[in-house]
């Protein structure tokens, strides 16, 4: 079977194992994070920046991997990101110290980065509107398997040996997904490629910064991304230290909050052709509640272990309203540019999980209320930019009946 004769679902599983990758590259090795911490004589704060040194990678070189495709295809760029991120898992699997263990998993988001935003656009490449944003809704429903399971098997895989096996699990994953990547089609005809030089693409960046409209979409995805690291970050030492729970059922907790991502994708698949926007709105309304009672349980301890699961489960269910529907408007202005346009989203979207990781591990003082207080800002910058959405809606409904 040859790549011009993939089946959709073929396509399907391809690419939902490539925009997997961001979430298997972490999501295996959480449940290890303190084991880690000792066997590389760190610290909480410093142990946290291997997550904030995956996405300083995975944010910057987004911007690289996005023009590159719009310039070559998108096959190529994926295979040489996908030798990149073997080769950073590898590093990781042999670091003895913190600090190469940060660089190398800078290296693996490099890698890991170029199969997401290409995914991305291969999508908007092959489907257009609702449609896009159904495949988008259908696609982090089956990807979600891998933040399911992942906790749960680096759990098991740490109960049976070290952490590095981890690592090199990762390695074993990134090899087979290149083997696999022949039977996926090139969604992006040389008819149809950028001839420009890659400094006029790069410079393609200044007018989407511009686009107000398509900024207000990725601001309200960028900031619930922020949320979301706050909660990959600060988790671990939430459940595992501070409640004294086992590995083994941190990732049953974790794999919780992938269901309601998953049922509430498939929600959003179910409704999207109704009224994509209204459900954006819900996904953000839920985010803001969660927020609120996420506070009053790490301020008070309120609720104890049940009144933190409760409001970080709904936090992070909001997913499946706001990412594809953020993703589908912000990429449906620039259909001549869904590489860039996919990459400054995913930039900007990793680039605020940079900051929140960072200030979980700054602020880090033995309590939840960092975590908590950092998902809450994030939760009111999404509520920001989504009044500047409807704002830009309503000037667009203006501008149209006038014509």
């Amino acid at each position: 079977m040859n790549s011009k004769g993939a089946s959709h679902l073929t396509i399907l599983m391809i690419l939902s194992t490539l925009m997997a990758f961001a979430s298997i590259s972490t999501d295996l090795y959480l449940p290890a994070l303190p084991i880690m911490q000792h066997a590389l004589h760190s610290n909480s704060g410093a142990i946290e920046w291997t997550i904030s040194g995956f996405l300083i990678g995975f944010s910057i070189s987004q911007l690289f991997w996005g023009p590159i495709s719009d310039r070559y295809g998108r096959k190529r760029p994926i295979a040489m990101g996908l030798l990149f991120f073997i080769i950073g898992s590898t590093g990781c699997a042999l670091s003895t110290d913190i600090s190469a263990m940060i660089f190398w998993r800078a290296v693996q988001a490099i890698g890991a980065c170029a199969s997401v935003v290409l995914a991305r656009a291969i999508v908007r490449d092959l489907y257009e509107g609702p449609r896009a944003a159904k495949m988008l809704s259908t696609l982090i429903t089956v990807m979600a398997i891998a933040p399911l399971v992942g906790p749960s098997v680096g759990g098991m895989i740490l109960h049976v040996s070290s952490w590095r096996t981890i690592f090199w699990t990762l390695v074993g994953v990134g090899v087979l997904t290149l083997m696999a990547l022949g039977f996926l089609p090139e969604s992006l005809p040389e008819s149809e490629r950028k001839t420009d030089s890659l400094g006029r693409v790069f410079s393609h960046y200044g007018e989407l910064l511009r686009h107000r409209h398509l900024m207000a979409y990725i601001g309200v995805g960028a900031f619930f991304y922020g949320g979301v690291y706050a909660y990959i970050a600060g988790t671990p030492f939430a459940y595992i230290t501070y409640y004294h729970i086992s590995p083994q059922i941190y990732g049953l907790l974790f794999a919780l909050g992938i269901i309601g991502i998953m049922v509430t994708n498939q929600i959003n698949i179910h409704l999207i052709g109704i009224n994509k926007e209204r459900l954006l709105h819900v996904g953000v309304y839920l985010v803001a509640t969660a927020s609120i009672f996420l506070i009053v349980d790490a301020w008070t301890g309120w609720g104890g272990l049940a009144g933190l699961v409760i409001p970080l489960f709904l936090f992070v269910s909001a997913n499946g309203f706001i990412v594809a529907n953020s993703i589908s408007g912000a990429l449906s202005f620039f259909p001549q540019s869904a590489g860039s346009a996919s990459a400054l989203l995913g930039s900007l979207q990793y680039g605020a999980g940079i900051i929140s990781t960072a200030l979980v591990g700054v602020f880090a003082d033995g309590t939840l209320l960092p975590m908590a207080w950092i998902m809450a800002l994030c939760a009111a910058g999404s509520i920001l930019c989504l009044v500047v959405l409807r704002h830009e809606n309503f000037k667009s409904q203006i501008v149209g009946s006038t014509w």
